[in-house]
């Protein structure tokens, strides 16, 4: 099969921020752990919550470093790719990028020398605020990457202007643009998918090691920390999702009609289906099961008013139906798995049963791919609906691409890359694979000193009997004295 430049780039960039965005969530949703466990070692001076907060803090390192990596390549594409659209919106992409830059990557990466080597080498004090500046860092990022993003969505804050016969989007309004009308959405929906992911992986690899029967105490600490996480931002990630629904809705119904497989108009209510698959030639569902008004009333509150469907658009801006459709549907039901394993397992914590279930914590081990599946379905569903659009209504993705490049190049590009991801995706697992054996590992105490040692010792040879301490070896026939 032949592929233009086109397909290709678009393919390269699919394969490329899919496999980077392994990495961001993690360290984002860790980020927020790491300062949890180490506050409640502060608190409660439990040396349990500093192992854990040691432990956790050299996965988060080693999954920083894997992301940062990849997260480069990301950049090179959009000049040796993009390069229209890189002209195009170089201004706003600019400025977002650089603020990514200069308030969230040197925030993460100043403060993470401090994080993962100083923790005897600085006071408790300032580790832990450097703990809270690396987790707002990579929070940070991932704002302005969705700000970015969104701009792409929804722009705002923006006039085209020609230069030289080659029009250009520069920035006017630059809160304008970083507020456009779904970017505060989106933030939160990105960063609570960044939460779960995190909070899932501490329960996954906690799971693990009490099923191995290692670092019990810790291991059951971390894993109630992790699943009290777990269980707010699955429910803060159900009222942002509903909230962003609302506001597609308004601002890209094509993408929300794409999501449901919403082929035709109706005058009644819409009715929403839970399962099924989209038939393009007939323009339907087959297979499905819907509920009759329920996508009516979650996008207006009204049952009856009619939800547009993509007849209400030209064939050339109709996004295509079964990839955002199926990745769509992966993301919600992924979410009510998740929180009915969450309510299953805060359940059997509230019987005190939690941590001998072992089918649940093999549940939980398991588990963590599901919260990777739907990040990864999240950004699926939201890039391919926003087509045939790189820039919403302005910019055309066949537009968007670089003439010049042989598609024979991309084609080669793609398989190195194939390689060096798939060298980078075996030593980061097994560098993670390294650390979790290992386990959190409590600092080795030091040893007591008994100053009355000496002169009971004397006491008891001058009386013939055993030294205080030592009256078990005595009685054992062994000869009292250390290294016994």
């Amino acid at each position: 099969m032949d592929f233009d430049t086109l397909t290709l780039s678009r393919i390269q960039f699919a394969m490329t921020i899919m496999f980077h965005y392994l990495f961001p969530p993690l360290s984002i949703g860790l980020g927020v752990l790491l300062v949890a466990f180490e506050w409640l070692h502060r608190r409660t001076g439990d040396p349990d919550y500093r192992a854990l907060g040691r432990f956790w803090t050299q996965v988060f390192a080693v999954n920083f470093t894997v992301g940062v990596a990849t997260g480069i390549v990301m950049e090179f594409q959009f000049g040796s790719n993009w390069a229209r659209f890189s002209r195009f919106a170089g201004d706003v992409f600019g400025s977002a990028l650089a603020a990514e830059g200069i308030f969230a990557f040197f925030l993460e990466s100043g403060f993470l020398a401090i994080l993962v080597f100083g923790w005897d080498r600085v006071s408790p004090r300032t580790h832990f605020i450097a703990t809270v500046m690396v987790a707002a860092g990579a929070t940070f990022s991932a704002i302005w990457i969705v700000v970015a993003n969104s701009w792409m969505n929804t722009p705002a804050g923006h006039q085209v202007v020609v230069h030289d016969g080659v029009p250009r989007a520069e920035v006017v309004d630059f809160w304008a643009m970083v507020f456009n009308p779904s970017s505060v959405h989106r933030v939160i929906h990105v960063v609570l998918g960044a939460y779960i992911l995190g909070a899932f992986f501490v329960m996954s690899v906690s799971a693990w090691h009490l099923l191995r029967g290692v670092h019990e105490r810790a291991s059951r600490k971390a894993l109630q920390v992790a699943l009290v996480f777990a269980a707010v931002t699955l429910a803060a990630i159900f009222i942002s999702g509903d909230m962003q629904a609302r506001k597609v809705a308004s601002t890209q119904p094509a993408k929300l009609a794409a999501f449901e497989g919403h082929y035709r108009t109706g005058e009644g209510g819409t009715e929403m289906a839970l399962i099924g698959w989209p038939d393009d030639r007939e323009k339907r569902l087959t297979y499905s099961l819907s509920v009759p008004g329920l996508l009516s009333f979650l996008v207006y509150g009204d049952t009856h008013q009619p939800v547009a469907g993509l007849d209400q658009f030209s064939e050339q801006d109709r996004p295509p139906v079964k990839v955002p459709f199926a990745a769509y549907h992966l993301m919600v039901y992924t979410w009510g798995a998740l929180t009915g394993l969450v309510a299953l397992a805060g359940l059997q914590w509230y019987r005190g049963q939690l941590a001998r279930r072992r089918w649940l914590l093999w549940t939980f081990v398991a588990a963590v791919v599901l919260p990777y599946a739907a990040n990864q379905a999240g950004w699926v569903a939201t890039e391919v609906g926003r087509q045939p659009w790189v820039v919403q209504g302005i910019m055309r993705t066949s537009e968007a691409h670089s003439r010049s490049l042989p598609a024979s190049q991309v084609l080669t590009v793609i398989v190195l890359y194939g390689l060096v991801y798939a060298l980078l995706f075996v030593v980061w697992v097994r560098l993670l694979n390294h650390l979790i054996q290992r386990g959190p590992v409590l600092p080795a105490a030091a040893p007591a000193v008994d100053h009355t040692g000496p002169l009971l010792d004397t006491a008891a040879r001058r009386t013939g009997g055993p030294a205080p301490g030592h009256e078990g070896e005595a009685a054992a026939g062994q000869p009292p004295g250390p290294g016994v």
